[in-house]
């Protein structure tokens, strides 16, 4: 059957407004046939509303605001030897942004990456001196003589005589028998500064040093010695490998001991600077010394910093401060003792040769930091320097640091960020036997104590703990 052609309706006044509308609102039909269909406008939902900008993240307080960094110190010598390829390509691949270093001369002028100078608590030198005669004939054994300190000796400034390792006035090389670093007494033992690269490297290999009984053990002996330059290496591989900026950290470790070893071996003439001057010549020949060069560098004399800086070193410096022990009734540090660590680890070795009688903590002052910001970019001070420790309700302590179930910021940070000086404080490390009471065996809660209070790095031995830390503090500042 034929269909009859039907006009369409006229449109209704409420479609027709619709229509008019512009096409702003969309209109569904429903209904039965005949033409008879209702249009129903169908209103689209308000647009959901834009989300609410996230908070700001909260500033971190360090001196330019950027991430505090995670030094890697002597590597990751936590987990593997310290100052070996080992430990020094696990902590960039844990996260550290630096590889802190040692520095020596060896007997031939060269520049080798070893903690301490004497070596029987980081090699492992008193086992091969047992089958070799060679490294068994040069361990040191002629004692020190006690100086006569040029200051005022009285107890305030601790001990009158200091233990020296010249041993003949009249003969420079007479340094080269004792074995006296900084007035620290290592009688039968062996210096580094009596083997060559080579020799080292053919008959020593490193070892863990600190928390020895707890830290592994399997690569002892097993892994060679490296020079500063296997070290800038390591560095610029990993940088490359990784693509972040990685930095070296090189020490100037006691500086007065090394020039004097170094002349009499025949590195540099008398009054020179061997030992520095080695430095400036590897950061030169590495591009490493401008401004913004991937290294810093630091010693705990600042008669080799500023020496330096005299030199010619345009790259960052840091100056280290140390001390002896902690006041846990107060929190003040304590810098003089009545034994020798009054020289060691209380004022600059410097210090006492010139018959200044002030301690490390003289550095710390207003005044002290003005002077440190003339040659050095920082101050790299010992923990309890930074937070002061303390034991409420006092009792005397039996086992010290373990002990301390309070802390809280001195003015360190503060006073040296208006200085322009950033902080690097040391060592942060995981073993029990180093952690405050108030940190209940947690060493995250440690790095986040730090964090929190604007430090600008830490100098660890765990650098993947202290890297997983850092990432609970960014977090929890909104990054």
């Amino acid at each position: 059957m034929k269909k009859t052609a039907v006009p369409a309706p006229a449109p209704r006044p409420l479609r027709a407004a619709f229509v008019a509308l512009g096409g702003s609102l969309v209109i569904a039909a429903c209904g039965g046939g005949g033409g008879s269909s209702a249009f129903v406008p169908v209103i689209p939902s308000a647009p959901a509303p834009a989300p609410a900008p996230a908070p700001a993240p909260t500033p971190l307080g360090t001196l330019d605001g950027s991430v505090p960094l995670v030094i890697g110190h002597r590597g990751l010598p936590g987990l593997f030897p310290e100052e070996t390829q080992k430990a020094y390509e696990a902590a960039a691949d844990a996260g550290a942004d630096s590889l802190e270093t040692d520095l020596h001369l060896t007997k031939d002028c060269v520049l080798v990456a070893r903690h301490n100078p004497w070596l029987s608590d980081n090699t492992d030198i008193a086992d091969v001196a047992k089958t070799n005669a060679t490294v068994a004939a040069r361990k040191r054994t002629v004692p020190g003589v006690r100086v006569d300190v040029t200051y005022p000796a009285i107890p305030a400034n601790g001990p009158a005589k200091y233990l020296s390792d010249l041993t003949d006035p009249k003969d420079p090389k007479s340094v080269l028998k004792s074995l006296v670093v900084d007035g620290e007494d290592h009688t039968n033992d062996w210096s580094i500064t009596d083997f060559t690269l080579a020799e080292l490297k053919q008959w020593i290999h490193g070892t863990t040093y600190d928390a020895k009984d707890e830290r592994p053990t399997d690569l002892n002996g097993k892994l060679p010695i490296l020079s500063f330059q296997e070290v800038i290496d390591i560095m610029r591989a990993k940088a490359k490998a990784t693509g972040r900026t990685i930095t070296v950290y090189p020490e100037t470790k006691n500086p007065i001991w090394n020039n004097a070893q170094a002349i009499a071996n025949g590195c540099g003439p008398a009054g020179s600077h061997p030992l520095e001057d080695a430095l400036l010549k590897a950061m030169n020949a590495n591009d490493l010394n401008r401004k913004d060069a991937p290294i810093f560098v630091q010693s705990f004399d600042p008669v080799s910093l500023k020496y330096l800086r005299s030199a010619g070193l345009k790259a960052r410096a840091v100056q280290l401060v140390d001390g002896n022990d902690i006041d846990f009734k107060t929190g003040e540090m304590i810098y003089v003792t009545t034994d020798d660590y009054t020289f060691v680890d209380g004022r600059p070795y410097s210090w006492t040769l010139a018959g200044d009688p002030r301690w490390f903590g003289a550095m710390l002052t207003p005044a002290g930091l003005a002077e440190v910001k003339t040659y050095a970019d920082g101050i790299g001070p010992w923990k309890p320097q930074v937070m002061a420790h303390t034991i409420v309700p006092f009792k005397t302590p039996n086992k010290g640091m373990v002990e301390a179930n309070t802390i809280k910021p001195t003015s360190l940070i503060a006073d040296a960020h208006k200085a322009g000086l950033f902080v690097h404080s040391y060592t942060f490390r995981n073993e029990s036997r180093y952690l405050a009471a108030v940190y209940k065996g947690d060493p995250k809660a440690e790095y986040l104590a730090y964090f929190r209070a604007g430090i600008d790095g830490v100098f660890s031995d765990f650098a993947n703990t202290a890297f997983a830390a850092r990432q609970d503090y960014l977090k929890e500042t909104g990054r």
